[in-house]
């Protein structure tokens, strides 16, 4: 028969140890908690990508708030520019870097139309970034030449509502916020203004003094100098409200067409998973830094409403920017790719 051995328990030392066991135990099972990933942020040197050449107005917006972190978080920001795909090359650039708040992207309100307007994306706007900030928006205005016969908006709605007439609109090239503010209108007054594509905002502006074309939609900053020297008269602005620089112009939503809206953001974004702690810190720095006289005062002198919409507010402007224009490009049947 096989004897079975009882096993010798050392029992005090047992006692002994056991607390120790226990804690071990404890303290594997539960995870430390982690620290605050803000705390300490920014160590160093920001980086905000523009995804246009340098010396437009985003190029310039974004130098002007990454000088100011150096005041309001201890660490400027420097700016590189990766134009390329209307903003797509950039925009994979930063989606695709660590999502630790040091890389940062600043986008107007193309970033919300291409993906209307490109048959595919080299990333998803709506999930591969994190919006931080709303930093300022402006208007577009609707121009004609100082002799145009047309001095109200109506009227040349009226001479543009046959399907054959001879009323066109410049734009600052296909798939900008002028183009899609150009056919909203189309949409919204049963008009039919043939739209003229131009490479950039200037080469409009330049057609529209000169009378080679009867109207232009262009950012309200390039034409303001414009307007104010008699050389163009402005007929409308594009935005919700009345554009503070330009008090006497009205709104086209109050000259007969409610809900017409359509205002050029410019803000921050950082790549997703971004730390929502990192997040806010990023958000309240730069806030602070839009709140300062100097920074409000240049943004001003350039025709800018400052914004400060914070990263809930702003993923909502974005995100229903995106659906509305993937809505107006279905139904002008408009791709740029």
């Amino acid at each position: 028969m096989q004897t079975i051995r009882r096993a010798h328990i050392n029992l005090p030392r047992l006692i002994r140890t056991l607390p120790l066991a226990v804690l071990s135990l404890c303290l594997l099972g539960s995870p430390a908690q982690a620290a605050d990933p803000s705390e300490g942020f920014p160590n160093r040197a920001l980086n905000i990508t523009v995804t246009f050449p340098p010396g437009g107005g985003t190029d310039i917006l974004a130098r002007l708030i990454g000088n100011a972190l150096a005041e309001t978080l201890g660490h400027a920001a420097v700016v590189e520019n990766k134009p390329g795909a209307s903003g797509n090359v950039g925009s994979k650039y930063v989606a695709e870097r660590a999502p630790d708040g040091y890389s940062l992207l600043m986008v107007n309100s193309s970033f919300a139309i291409n993906p209307a307007v490109f048959t595919t994306m080299p990333f998803d706007p709506k999930k591969d970034f994190a919006p931080i900030i709303n930093v300022a928006f402006i208007p577009s205005v609707l121009v004609v030449p100082a002799n145009s016969p047309y001095q109200t908006l109506a009227a040349l709605l009226t001479a543009a509502k046959p399907v054959k007439n001879d009323v066109s609109y410049g734009s600052c090239g296909n798939g900008t916020p002028q183009h899609l503010a150009g056919e909203s209108l189309n949409i919204y007054a049963k008009a039919h203004i043939t739209h003229i594509p131009y490479g950039g905002c200037g080469p409009a502006l330049k057609d529209v003094v000169g009378g080679q074309i009867p109207l232009a939609i262009i950012t309200a900053s390039s034409a303001m100098s414009l307007i104010k020297g008699g050389k163009l008269r402005a007929l409308a602005v594009t935005s919700s409200a009345r554009f503070g620089q330009l008090p006497d112009v009205p709104t086209v939503a109050e000259q007969g067409y409610p809900g017409y809206e359509l205002s050029q953001w410019h803000g921050l974004l950082a790549p997703a998973n971004t730390p929502v702690a990192v997040q806010q810190k990023l958000f309240e720095g730069i806030n602070k830094a839009l709140q300062s006289p100097a920074v409000k005062d240049k943004l001003n002198s350039l025709g800018y409403t400052t914004a400060n919409d914070g990263p809930a507010v702003f993923k909502k402007i974005i995100d229903g920017d995106i659906d509305k224009f993937v809505k107006l490009a279905k139904e002008i049947k408009l791709k740029v790719d």
